[in-house]
């Protein structure tokens, strides 16, 4: 019965989605995607790999962020002989490893291989040409390692290129990481995370590699956990099998110009930092079924046992063709997620342009993220806060009342900008799905240029100011259900004269919005 009932929900979750893509697909084909505002112009040139500067460039955010630069390495190198053998990159990093680092060079051809752990001083430089074919079998990626997956501590898979508290590691050059075609390590296995891992249990004992019956997890493509100085440069990565360029309790990371296609990968995510602190994403480009570029922080009980943010984030020029949410947060967010600034990046046919997400249970939340010039065309919603969920997921607590009481996994968001995005959505221009017992709080938007199938519809936001915006939506009504400070200056709903957008408000706390001319 249960079984009858959650399908016959996801079957409603997707019946209701069709008239949001239709007018998404409908804006994606009449619109190019180019745009003139208060940022100027911004289009696929000025973004993603080919653009991308020889040396990376200052960082100025809105916050103190370190000087990051490549790490640097012994003047060494090594090239692998020809012609390749299956299984010759672990060794001759061990080797280059123990004798003082430098760079090992992957020449042109196609290299068979399992897991590739990266160590200290050790760059490998994929030559254009050059093809690491990654194995498809469990066996290739045991014995298991400690890593996280989705939020949750374990000894798993870990990633098909692993690395754990190793300093000055990089992978560089204009060759590809092909993930494998088939086998298990591809298989998305049933059941949700939250009910397979215990959080109460010694982390040596969740032990998740697919022997003796056990459960395995997807591992990630690249993965460093706990590591310092970390680069990724320049190379592609095709069809891995799942989340791809993962960085776990890392300091000082470096992602640019990397190209990710994992269109048609179930959670094919692109780039996913996960409680690590200065990073920063450049010039990449995603073409991915899922998030693009997110920023985590842990799941859950055990999330909120680790206790490590994601912080001085900068995520910058960045390319997203498809995809779900173009930039997102969450949902997992236990550790806190705070000092992220994304900038000048345009997402072409995501779902969502700024996705903020959590749920009840995750814990933590967002503090002070800003995201400023955007061009964009969505699906749906424009900018989406949704901190409820879906009961599929999160069963009762993903509807939102009764009231809960507020715990530490009662999560928030609050500080949020959102600045000078232009372009076209399917659905809202803002949405916002707050928790009734922790409302999207200080919510600023500003200088917004947006055409939209229905313009703001916030329920349970406190503290939330629109300014210097057009808004031109088919459905200009306001729509307001225990929101709070709404304040609306000097927005353009493209209604002619003096005419105000209708406001439906609703909910017992809920207050009229504020116009200010």
């Amino acid at each position: 019965m249960r079984s009858n009932s959650t399908n016959s929900l996801s079957r409603r979750v997707r019946l209701s989605w069709l008239p949001v893509l239709i007018a998404g697909l409908v804006l994606y084909i009449a619109t190019p995607l180019t745009y003139a505002g208060a940022a100027g112009r911004l289009d696929h040139k000025d973004v993603g790999p080919a653009a991308m500067p020889a040396e990376i460039e200052p960082i100025a955010a809105p916050f103190p962020m370190p000087t990051l630069v490549r790490p640097k390495f012994a003047d060494r190198e090594v090239r692998l002989p020809l012609p390749p053998k299956p299984g010759a990159i672990q060794p001759a990093i061990d080797r280059l490893a123990e004798s003082g680092g430098g760079r090992l060079v992957v020449p042109t051809g196609d290299w068979p291989t399992g897991r590739i752990t990266l160590r200290s001083g050790v760059d490998l430089h994929l030559e254009e040409g050059a093809v690491l074919r990654f194995a498809g079998e469990i066996a290739d990626y045991l014995p298991p390692v400690f890593t996280r997956c989705e939020g949750l501590e374990m000894m798993g898979l870990g990633g098909l290129v692993y690395a754990h508290k190793q300093e000055r590691i990089a992978i560089t050059g204009r060759g590809v990481l092909l993930g494998p075609d088939s086998g298990p390590v591809r298989e998305a296995r049933k059941g949700l995370s939250d009910e397979i891992v215990d959080p109460e249990s010694p982390i040596a004992s969740r032990v998740f590699d697919g022997k003796e019956d056990r459960h395995y997890f997807r591992p990630y493509f690249i993965c460093p956990v706990d590591c310092q100085d970390v680069l990724i440069e320049g190379v592609t990565l095709r069809n891995g099998p799942m989340w791809n360029v993962v960085p776990i309790y890392c300091n000082r990371v470096v992602v640019r110009g990397v190209t990710i296609d994992s269109l048609g990968v179930v959670n094919g995510d692109g780039v996913n930092v996960d409680s690590s602190r200065n990073v920063l994403i450049e010039y990449c480009s995603t073409n991915t079924g899922d998030d693009c570029y997110a920023v985590k922080s842990g799941r859950n009980e055990d999330g909120l046992r680790v206790d490590k943010p994601s912080e001085n984030v900068v995520i910058r020029r960045c390319y997203a063709q498809g995809g779900y949410g173009g930039f997102t947060t969450g949902s997992e967010t236990a550790g806190g997620v705070r000092n992220v600034y994304v900038h000048d990046c345009v997402f072409d046919g995501v779902s969502f342009g700024a996705y903020f997400k959590t749920r009840r249970p995750r814990g933590g939340g967002g503090d002070h993220l800003v995201v400023e010039r955007l061009r964009l065309r969505t699906l749906s919603h424009a900018i989406f806060f949704d901190m409820i969920g879906s009961p599929l997921y999160v069963g009762e607590l993903g509807e939102r009342l009764p009231r809960r009481p507020v715990g530490p996994a009662t999560p928030h968001y609050r500080g949020i900008t959102v600045r000078d995005v232009v372009g076209q959505a399917g659905g809202d221009a803002v949405k916002v799905k707050g928790i009734p017992e922790s409302p999207a709080t200080r919510l600023v938007l500003e200088r917004l240029n947006l055409q939209s199938k229905g313009s703001l519809n916030l329920a349970d936001a406190v503290d939330v100011v629109v300014r210097d915006s057009k808004i031109i939506a088919e459905d200009p009504t306001i729509r307001l259900l225990d929101a709070q400070g709404v304040v609306l200056e000097r927005v353009d709903f493209g209604l002619g004269g003096d005419q105000r957008p209708a406001v439906e408000a609703s909910g017992e706390n809920a207050q009229p919005p504020r116009f200010i001319d």
